[in-house]
């Protein structure tokens, strides 16, 4: 058992868990000799070395505030974190996005070439089911089974994966704030969710916790991609690490050409309010969750 963060602060937890999360995927993405080591290399290049870990760090988070064992929750969280780079490498891509930076340095398709960022991000999809599957994991099989159905859900084509397609279809279109509601809750807010989610599946935990969790993790998922929204229309590429305007130039459909700036402000606040308002059956030891609320609006990158 763990105990959950309370008095250290959110600066603090959030650094340790960085730090923890990329130990872990660094220990589970070994390399390994002959031609296909080119492979790794562009997998731990994608998933190593930079990024918020939010996901990963709500994985752990919700699992440590349930009493889960810290081990296996960083296994789950570095789980969570390879299909997030599996989804960046491809978004990236020449015939997706087409953006050459990606955390401040080249995208994976510009570091090494473009069959290789798409074959890496294939094999770092799969190689988060595999994580979640192994007995190390979870002792428990219908643990282990539950993550990776709700995994799967969270990222197919009812999930991230139908998100994009929204996405991309919806270029140089208007369209309402319904449907850009609908398309953010699958693209970006569905693997939020499921990774606050997944630290009480791991945790076993009852269903109206684990109920009060996944309104957590649906608000908050919404709240980031608003204020990601005004982040790009409002910041610097320096300050996102990734190319700026990129929404506005593609003649996307965002919360801020539908609220305006201070619309989507107002509308991020509001949702992250809401996520905190679902902790409410919690104590003090759910309170880097709440303040993990208030990050996601605050934020610069």
């Amino acid at each position: 058992m763990n105990a959950p963060t309370t008095s250290v602060s959110l600066k603090d937890a959030l650094a340790r868990a960085c730090s923890e999360i990329e130990n872990t995927i660094d220990t589970l993405l070994p390399m390994v000799p002959g031609d296909e080591s080119v492979l790794i290399e562009a997998m731990r290049y994608a998933a190593l070395g930079g990024g918020k870990r939010l996901r990963g760090f709500l994985a752990v988070e919700v699992a440590t505030l349930f009493g889960a064992d810290r081990k296996a929750a960083l296994r789950v969280a570095a789980s969570v974190e390879l299909l997030h780079a599996y989804s960046l490498v491809h978004d990236d891509l020449p015939s997706m996005d087409d953006d050459d930076l990606r955390r401040g340095q080249p995208s994976t398709h510009k570091q090494f070439d473009e069959a290789i960022a798409i074959l890496a991000g294939d094999a770092l999809q799969t190689r988060a089911f595999e994580i979640l599957v192994e007995p190390e994991t979870s002792p428990n099989a219908s643990v282990r089974a539950n993550l990776a159905l709700a995994l799967a859900q969270a990222s197919g084509s009812a999930g991230m994966v139908g998100g994009q397609v929204i996405d991309i279809r919806g270029e140089g279109r208007a369209l309402p704030l319904d449907q850009v509601r609908r398309l953010h809750a699958l693209k970006t807010g569905a693997l939020i969710r499921y990774a606050a989610e997944s630290g009480a599946i791991l945790a076993d935990v009852d269903d109206a916790r684990r109920a009060a969790i996944v309104a957590y993790g649906r608000d908050l998922g919404t709240a980031f991609q608003v204020a990601d929204d005004v982040l790009d229309s409002t910041a610097t590429a320096e300050e996102l690490g990734k190319t700026a305007g990129k929404d506005e130039a593609s003649g996307k459909s965002t919360y801020v050409s539908l609220l305006g700036i201070d619309g989507a402000r107002a509308e991020a606040r509001r949702l992250s309010d809401r996520a905190r308002e679902a902790l409410s059956s919690f104590g003090a030891q759910a309170d880097a969750l709440r303040a993990l609320a208030d990050y996601v609006v605050e934020r610069r990158n």
